[in-house]
Formats: C-alpha cells, structure tokens, sequence
C-alpha cells in the first residue's frame, strides 16, 4: 500500500487546465504541460490497495491499477510502466481519452471524491516516453504463420501489436490515408496530439507490423481475395454508420454527420489542407447528441470561430450525485462538464428537433424543436414548447448504428450478423467464417476505448490459437461481457 493514511492527508487534485481565453486560438492539448508530475505522487497514495479492488471490474482491461499507483507514488517510473504495460498496449490513449469507468468503480469513491486513476495513468506512461522505457519488443521467432488486421482503430491496433509479439507477420489495413481509424480522425488534437499515435505506430513499425494505408477492403480489395493471402483475418472495421435523423428539411446544405466534420478540421492540423471546407466560422452552430462526440464537435466548432454554438440533448439533465438506481461501483449518469463545455456554448436538454428551415439557396438556418418528456420509455412532445434557433451549420453527433455495410466487407466475407446489426462471433471472438474474427465496435457496438483494446487484446488470443493451436496471450473479456452498468 503505497500510503496508509494517503486517502485521509490528500484531497483529489486533477490536472490543470490551460486558460480558456489562451487554449481556444490554437489546437493544442487543453492541460496545462507538466502540471501533473508535481502532484501526482499524492495523488497515487491516494489509492487504498483494497482488498477487493472494484476498480478492476470497472475497467475491462483489468488493468493493475493498485500496483502501479504504489509505483507512482514512489516515482518508481520503469517498474509502473511495466506494470500498466502488462494490461494496456496504449496507456497513452486511454489515459487522455477514456472515460475512467475504473474512477467509477474505485472504493475510495463510495463516500469520497475517487483516486484520480486516468490521471496517474497517463502521468507513468507520458513520463516513461520520456525517460525511453517504451521500446520496440520484437518476437523472438517467427511462427511462419500470416494475419491481416482490417482497421487500425485501437482494437484493431492491439490485435496487431498482440499478434506480431507472438511472432506472427501481421499487416493492418486502413481505408484512411494515416493509421489510427477515429483515434487520428474522430478525436480532435485537443483532446490528444496525433504525436502519441506517430510514435506508438513507430514501435509496431520497429517490432515487424506491416501498415497499408489507403485500402479499402470490400472497395479496393475483395474481401476473398485477402482472405486467401493470409492464414487468418481480424476485422476491427469499427462501427462507422452514423445515425442519422429523417425529419424535413434534412436535406438542406449545411446539416452534417459529426464523422464529415471532425475529420476535416484534423486534415487542417496535419497539414492537407489549409481550411476546412466544412467550418464552423461565423456561424451558429448546432450539435444534436450530447455525448463526447457531440463535445468534440462544440470543442471544433469554438475554435474554428463559430458566432455561436448549442448542443441539443433528447435525454433530461443528469445529476451532479449518483441517483439511487445507479449505485456504487456501476458507471453513473452525471452532469459533466468537458474543456469542450467550459469555453462556452449552451446546453439544452429534453428536446427534440422537428424539422430544418432553410433560405431560399437551400441552405440551412432555423432549426426548430419541441420540449419532450418521457412515456413509457419514449419521447413525447410537449405541446406548446415549439421554437426555433438559428443553425447555419449542424452536425449530428447521435451515435453510430454499425459497421459499414456498403463496402462489401460483410457480403464479399459472407458474414452473418448478430440481432443488433454487429458482425456475430462466438467465445473466440471468431466469425462463422473460418479463420476470419472480429473484435471492437464492429462485432460489440459502438463502445469505449479501454473496451476496443480489451477486445483487441481477447482477439488475438483467439487467432493465436487458431493458427498455433495454443496461445499463452492474455484474453482479459470475453464477446458477451458488458460495461458495469445498471
């Protein structure tokens, strides 16, 4: 136990935050660099080495987060980089990007403010960047044996770093023109630096994985084709079809889903193009979904100069306090406010839009919206609350519906999909195709991060003993385990 009276000396204290003012004129990330370091050994004595560490349950990845808080507090960097290594291929990402259902599950949070676990996290692994622990970990003999990797999402990249370390030659496919599928797109610079993903993709470089950038499988290469090329496949295509919203006036110019927007800002910072052809500059905006993604979008839309931006949420206001039906250690419904959300905008909860209205260019400008209350389980319109905002660009962050079934993936494969609309797989994470698995949003739904790179992960158990007949890598979920929700 890193400090017996740790959690009773020490308040919870996160990591600093840049001015507002200041972190909206530019791309960087919002935390303030180097804010962390001076407080995060107190904050990992904060961690009670409990008994039965709940934290563990809450984080997929089972991820050893009492050992290497011990490590942290006694600023043992190496042997913590192990340790969170020994779990996590990516810590990196998660500890930027992850919504910390192990903060949710931590038990110092039944009746105090939970150890501050994401930011100790990505302390050690930022820190062991720096003192150069991350190094290439090539396998000692290769197997002979050959495995394509269709996506380079973070399942996709954990299915491939497990299965080269094993010894196999693996090549990840990416329809995109960089690796990182909605890490190097979906996710915007300031919530993380494209840098952390150029130097992971450098040590799976160093490490023998092969990447082949700007191929499209199902589009550009038949499905059967490469399936007869390698001795097994993994698909972690993601879940990249967006729900989209059919009310009138959809068609207008100017309406967008989050996934044509948050990309193209992205391109600008990598230096493909020198404005967004969709911006948000001098316009009001409208974010429809009040999830991260929609977050992202408000974040994008703030710094690309919007003359206003609102987020519209259907669901009704969360709390600030745990409510009765989502009890300790299961992952709550709170009121959360990201950087995103501090650098302004307004909110509004509990409604619906009805229709768009455009000018006579077809271009979109009013929304129009109802205020809803819940029958049933359903949304229904409260009469007399009809209104409408001005919304010269919208974008539709509501989530995704599956993975894409346009392509050919699904059909040239002959995959059979389960009753969600995701591609089936069994206790393996294999598909009813033999040699060909799935893992991430394309077979589990749209999810968290830490859930892609433990899918990730249990998939390339399972491809290791397809081709070896056993396999000593680590399968830390399996296809039917679900977050610890209520």
């Amino acid at each position: 136990m890193a400090d017996p009276k740790g959690f009773l000396n020490h308040e919870r204290e996160i990591a600093t935050t840049r001015p507002v003012e200041e972190r909206v004129k530019d791309w960087n990330e919002v935390y303030q660099p180097g804010s962390l370091l001076p407080i995060i050994s107190k904050q990992a004595s904060r961690c009670m080495d409990c008994g039965i560490p709940f934290c563990h349950n809450g984080c997929p990845l089972g991820n050893l987060i009492p050992e290497w808080n011990d490590y942290a507090y006694r600023e043992d960097w190496t042997e913590a980089s192990e340790r969170l290594h020994a779990t996590n291929n990516f810590p990196e990402f998660t500890g930027r990007l992850c919504p910390a259902p192990c903060e949710a599950a931590c038990v110092l949070g039944i009746n105090q403010p939970p150890v501050t676990i994401k930011n100790v996290e990505v302390s050690i692994i930022d820190k062991a960047w720096d003192n150069g622990d991350v190094t290439p970990q090539p396998p000692e003999r290769l197997s002979g044996k050959t495995v394509a990797v269709i996506g380079s999402g973070p399942a996709g990249l954990a299915a491939a770093q497990q299965l080269t370390r094993a010894g196999h030659t693996v090549a990840v496919y990416e329809r995109a023109d960089r690796i990182g599928g909605l890490l190097r797109y979906g996710i915007p610079e300031f919530k993380m630096e494209k840098r952390h993903i150029n130097r992971r993709i450098e040590q799976m470089r160093a490490e023998g994985t092969k990447f082949r950038t700007e191929v499209e499988i199902g589009r550009d290469l038949d499905a059967k084709k490469l399936r007869k090329r390698y001795d097994a496949v993994v698909i972690a295509a993601g879940s990249t079809t967006s729900r989209d919203l059919p009310v009138p006036g959809r068609e207008l110019n100017g309406i967008h889903f989050a996934m044509e927007y948050l990309p193209l800002a992205n391109k600008v910072q990598e230096g493909d193009l020198t404005v967004a052809p969709i911006s948000a500059e001098g316009k009001h905006v409208v974010v429809i979904g009040g999830g991260d993604t929609g977050a992202d979008c408000v974040g994008t839309a703030h710094r690309q100069g919007a003359a206003s931006v609102t987020q519209l949420e259907i669901m009704g206001k969360p709390g600030d306090e745990r409510n009765a039906n989502q009890p300790w250690p299961t992952f709550p419904m709170l009121y959360k406010v990201t950087s995103a959300h501090e650098e302004g905008g307004e909110r509004i909860y509990s409604v619906s839009t009805t229709h768009f209205e455009g000018d006579e260019d077809g271009n979109v400008q009013w929304l129009h919206l109802t205020e809803v209350e819940f029958k049933d389980g359903r949304p229904e319109p409260k009469p007399g609350t009809e209104r409408k905002i001005p919304a010269q660009l919208v974008t539709l962050a509501m989530g995704f519906t599956g993975t894409d079934k346009e392509n050919g993936l699904v059909e040239q494969f002959g995959l059979e999909l389960d009753e969600r609309g995701n591609i089936g797989r069994d206790k393996e994470f294999a598909t009813n195709v033999p040699g060909v698995y799935v893992a991430g949003d394309a077979g589990r739904g749209q999810s968290l991060i830490v859930w892609a790179i433990a899918e990730g992960r249990s998939a390339a158990k399972g491809v290791d003993r397809f081709l070896t007949g056993a396999s000593a890598l680590p399968a830390p979920i399996k296809p039917t385990d679900r977050a610890l929700t209520v």
